[in-house]
């Protein structure tokens, strides 16, 4: 079994936030996938659905993106699962707009959601890094990443969003770089 985990904030306040790319993609995978309907559990939301032939538990924590770890682990412990069978998607300020990069461990970059799971599963876990682009000034990243994306981003988000979803099971096979280069190959040139 999986636990994929989106990241962002609950609320329609924060919905189309930059921030919330993780709960975009969650949602995508579940409704290409043909998940159950989402319910509410383990501090958040979850909706359950097979990929590839293996079980898969999308989960959006219902905490604020800092206290992300308190949803996560409420699942893994329900499950008895390790986190290298914990897959988190996120925003990356660090990568261009609508680049991926995915990694088992690591730090948590800043990324206060990726802080507090660390806090509570520790680091083994595997990350799907969304790019989101910089700001420019780190005095304005708080801003930025709890801003909408702009309407010109949609050019990049919607199939970056779909190519995630259709390469899943790669990454759910235990392929991680397949599953990379499939969605890199499927935006390429937007």
């Amino acid at each position: 079994m999986l636990l994929l985990v989106g990241l962002g904030n609950p609320g329609a306040e924060y919905a189309r936030n930059r921030h919330n790319i993780g709960f975009m993609a969650a949602e995508t995978i579940a409704r290409r996938h043909n998940f159950s309907p989402w319910r509410k559990r383990f501090q958040g939301v979850t909706a359950e659905g097979t990929v590839g032939g293996d079980k898969v538990l999308a989960l959006e924590p219902g905490t604020f993106m800092n206290l992300s770890g308190q949803s996560v682990v409420a699942a893994l412990q329900f499950f008895k699962l390790k986190p290298e069978n914990v897959v988190v998607i996120h925003d990356e300020l660090d990568l261009p707009p609508g680049k991926i990069r995915v990694k088992k461990g690591g730090g948590h970059g800043g990324h206060n959601g990726l802080r507090s799971i660390d806090s509570h599963i520790g680091k083994e876990y595997w990350r799907v890094r969304l790019g989101i682009g910089h700001p420019g000034n780190k005095d304005l990243v708080s801003g930025y990443v709890l801003h909408d994306f702009a309407k010109a981003d949609q050019a990049w988000i919607d199939p970056l969003l779909d190519a995630v979803a259709d390469g899943l099971p790669l990454l759910v096979e235990g392929q991680p770089e397949n599953f990379m280069n499939k969605v890199t190959l499927a935006t390429a040139g937007r």
